[in-house]
């Protein structure tokens, strides 16, 4: 059994529909799904606002490759094109986590390298979680009151979106 927490993230064409994209290609192994926030980029700054969420999976038959192997078959589907580090995306699906599992391999480095300081995935996890951890790093809502306070201002729930 292994389970799983994957971030979305979308800010090209239909956003919405391109995270419910995600949410339906891991139907049948979802546990939950946090509510839609809306953030401003990261990184590259110059480019439209995300639609972001967390997804928490499980199954016996998936482990940690099998996780970053679904997520990028969704991303293709999604017709992400990979131009620039950081830059626009119709589906960004991220392996944040899976139970304990550490992996330096450039591929699947676990835990999620930037989460940590990502308040557009702390926020919606801990949304699912209030008691969640990141292995090697503590409690999410430590991580969470670590990071400045406009980082944490700058992820706003859409209340009038939702994944199902």
């Amino acid at each position: 059994m292994s389970r799983a927490v994957l971030s979305l993230g979308s800010n090209l064409g239909d956003r919405l529909r391109y995270l419910r994209l995600a949410v339906g290609g891991f139907a049948d192994e979802l546990v939950a799904a946090s509510p839609v926030y809306e953030t401003a980029p990261w990184g590259v700054t110059d480019q439209p606002d995300f639609l972001n969420a967390v997804l928490i999976v499980e199954s016996r038959d998936v482990d940690e490759w099998g996780w970053l192997r679904r997520a990028k078959a969704l991303e293709q589907q999604a017709e992400r094109v990979r131009e620039q580090r950081w830059g626009p995306r119709t589906l960004d699906v991220d392996v944040v986590a899976v139970d304990e599992v550490r992996s330096d391999h450039p591929d699947l480095l676990l835990p999620h390298p930037g989460t940590p300081t990502r308040a557009t995935v702390l926020i919606p996890w801990l949304a699912l979680d209030p008691e969640a951890h990141l292995p090697g790093r503590g409690r999410v809502s430590d991580l969470l009151a670590a990071l400045p306070e406009s980082d944490r201002n700058d992820v706003h729930l859409r209340e009038d979106l939702t994944l199902h």
